[in-house]
Parts: structure tokens; sequence; C-alpha cells
């Protein structure tokens, strides 16, 4: 089962993935990413994803459409081996931007808001 903790961050929001993102596994993330009011970047956690498959590839590709339809980044960093090689036999590394958490970091959004960024771990 897929779980789900948001970390927001003035108009950014982390999205801490947890387990995997498949066939009737993916009603979380796009709940939790639909949800999403004021934001100007979403950026997804894959540190603790295990796996992937095509229901869980299409659901990315219907949040990435969302959000550029919406003027939302929408980015990956902690992006595991096995994920990156699904990514890397289906093309979609080149469709997807992937970041380091120094990026996320050096961001111009956090800056602008004034806010406090500090990133907690996802451990959930």
């Amino acid at each position: 089962m897929l779980k789900v903790h948001v970390q927001r961050f003035g108009n950014v929001a982390v999205l801490c993935l947890r387990g995997g993102i498949g066939i009737g596994e993916t009603a979380a993330l796009r709940t939790a990413v639909l949800a999403l009011a004021d934001i100007r970047m979403v950026v997804l956690d894959f540190g603790k994803v295990n796996r992937i498959d095509a229901a869980g590839l299409g659901l990315l590709l219907d949040l990435r459409e969302f959000t550029q339809a919406n003027h939302i980044a929408f980015k990956f960093m902690n992006v595991t081996r096995l994920v990156r090689h699904v990514f890397e036999i289906t093309c979609l590394n080149t469709v997807f931007e992937i970041i380091s958490e120094a990026e996320l970091m050096a961001a111009e959004t956090p800056k602008r808001t004034g806010t406090s960024f500090k990133l907690v771990a996802c451990a959930q």
C-alpha cells in the first residue's frame, strides 16, 4: 500500500512516498496532488518507493499533465535505482525532471516566501 506524507514549505510541496506505485495503489497519490492549492512546485520523494508498474507510470503522466496545465513545476527526487531503471527503459527519464535534495534547497521558490525550509526525512 502506498503511503503519502505531504510537507509544505510556502508554495512548495514535497510528497514523501512509501511503498509501491501501482495498480490499485494510486488513489492516495492522486488525491494528495490534486488537493494542493496555491502551490508552485510539487516534488515527489521516491526514496522509499519499492516498485512501480504501468498504472503507476500512467498516474505520474496524468499528474504531470495536471501540474503543467496549472503552471506547477513537477519534479522528482531521491529516485531509487529500480525506479530510475524503469524510467530509462520506458524513456520517461526524458519526460520527468529529477533533482537532488541540494537543488531543491537552492530553489528560488522557498527563498521568495521567506519560509524556513528544512526538509524532514521521509520516515512515514
